[in-house]
């Protein structure tokens, strides 16, 4: 009787199935003074002064600018908390 060959575990190649990202829109409004917007683009997104400045400056001249690109999940609870502000926001699919 022969005996039997060892044989090789398969490679298993795993991939991870990212979620496609979603960005957060922040809209014009004539209401909300610029330095509040930045103010808030700041404190919820981390973003440095010159980054928040340019962000609210791109939402006051062409009437919005993504701020933060992020799974849907994060990005529905950055609305909210955008409208919580005050601010206008909405979320859309890359």
């Amino acid at each position: 009787m022969a005996t039997p060959l060892p044989v090789e575990a398969p490679v298993r190649r795993e991939q991870v199935v990212r979620e496609p990202g979603w960005n957060v829109i922040v809209w014009n409004d004539p209401v909300t003074l610029m330095s509040y917007v930045v103010l808030v683009l700041r404190k919820l997104f981390g973003h440095d002064h010159v980054t928040a400045t340019t962000l609210m400056l791109q939402v006051h001249e062409t009437g919005k600018a993504v701020v933060a690109t992020q799974p849907r999940e994060q990005a529905e609870v950055s609305v909210a908390r955008l409208h919580a502000f005050g601010l206008q926001a909405t979320l859309a699919r890359l």
